[in-house]
């Protein structure tokens, strides 16, 4: 009998379990690394910029020569030229003269600051007068602020975002190297279920796991191979198996993981490879089966469609991650709680909220519902965890709310 583990036994255990896919990279276009996984460290090869460039648009000058100018005063510095737009600045500056510039264009050699036009007078001889002084680097760009050759631009395991694609197009990486993506196989068992497109009869429901979790695992960067609705019968929900054990990289099965006279998922799992643990001591998810074959994982998820939903997002993702050597790193918010919340289960407790801004301060609204009402989760902005040696939280307590981000 596996004795039941706790979230933070679940994550060591995957650590220790699983490592990462060898033989996994591919190189793909710039613009198709949107939301992949990054292969390898990015170092820029050549400064970015090239060249001093002018912020605004402006003349290029000392700043010495315009200490205590003013609109009374001004410094008149003759014109000793302009820099086009997407032209070299071929010449040096100069004392006491000054250069046309775009915003963007290159500063010459010699000028250490840029005077936006505004605060200049053009005298039509030939001359510009200065009215406001300029500080040394004021409205300039100088070569290298972005990057200079050797620094390291992103670093392997990001998930790279529209931001991402922009740094690559600067240093020139138009080949991006990536992860290949996880292929990614979800099963629903039950007799119970139909597929979505169809009318319920009496003692039957829709099939939400499948969609969601297809959904959840698209979203996150792997392939999915839905291999849609299994019957309870263990030589065929078996063979099914093993055909998505054999093509893909990690098998989600989704109801058959409670203690039943149909629920075989522990045998067929462990018939496959090894049984890691069944039962997570966490509301809701606790029947939940881990298991592998080779190393690849096999994941019995609970029917209810929250409790499956936490545990995808709380430890599927996790070790795909760790498969795919991708950066989990999570985005938290502190928000006040808007009402007592109760626990006392001896297990880690997940709720659902909703975030709301009143009078400048967060508050978290928790979702109430039962582990099998999808619609729980479908108002859902995040998430917060009570211990498990913890009584509850009063209300106005602070929490450390886990956004979600599918909707982003």
């Amino acid at each position: 009998m596996l004795q039941v583990k706790t979230p933070e036994e679940v994550l060591e255990l995957i650590e220790q379990e699983f490592v990462p896919l060898k033989e996994s990279m591919e190189t793909v276009p710039l613009l198709s690394a949107i939301g992949r996984v990054l292969g390898e460290d990015i170092l820029a090869k050549e400064y970015v910029p090239d060249f001093n460039r002018s912020t605004v648009d402006g003349f290029a000058i000392r700043a010495r020569d315009t200490f205590g100018c003013s609109d009374a005063i001004p410094a008149i510095l003759p014109l000793a030229g302009e820099v086009l737009m997407g032209e070299g600045a071929e010449f040096e500056l100069q004392p006491e003269t000054c250069c046309a510039v775009p915003t963007g264009g290159a500063v010459p050699k010699g000028a250490d600051c840029v005077v936006m036009v505004e605060y200049t007078e053009d005298y039509s001889d030939g001359t510009m007068g200065i009215t406001k002084p300029a500080a040394p680097g004021e409205n300039m760009i100088f070569r290298g602020d972005d990057v200079e050759p050797g620094k390291v631009v992103l670093r392997k395991g990001r998930v790279l975002g529209a931001q991402d694609i922009g740094a690559l197009a600067a240093v020139g990486c138009v080949r991006v190297p990536v992860r290949k993506k996880l292929v990614v196989g979800v099963i629903s068992t039950g007799d119970e279920l139909v597929p979505p497109e169809n009318s319920p009869k009496a003692g039957q429901i829709r099939d939400v796991n499948g969609p969601m979790l297809e959904a959840m695992l698209t979203f996150f960067g792997a392939e999915v191979k839905n291999y849609g609705i299994v019957k309870d019968d263990e030589m065929r929900l078996a063979a099914v198996m093993e055909e998505a054990v054999s093509k893909c990289d990690a098998v989600l099965l989704s109801g058959g993981s409670s203690v039943g006279i149909k629920d075989a998922s522990c045998r067929i799992i462990q018939s496959m490879g090894t049984l890691l643990l069944h039962g997570i001591a966490i509301k809701p998810g606790k029947p939940t089966i881990l298991g592998k074959a080779g190393n690849k994982p096999l994941v019995g998820l609970p029917g209810h469609p929250v409790a499956a939903y936490f545990v995808t997002k709380l430890f599927v993702l996790s070790l795909l991650g760790r498969l795919s050597c991708r950066d989990m790193s999570s985005y938290t918010v502190t928000a006040r709680i808007s009402e007592n919340v109760s626990a006392n289960h001896g297990r880690a407790q997940y709720h659902c909220v909703r975030l709301e801004k009143r009078d400048g301060e967060l508050f978290a609204f928790p979702i109430r519902g039962k582990s099998g009402l999808i619609t729980t989760l479908a108002g859902t902005d995040g998430y917060f965890c009570i211990d498990r040696d913890c009584e509850g939280v009063a209300k106005g307590a602070e929490v450390q709310v886990t956004v979600v981000l599918e909707r982003v």
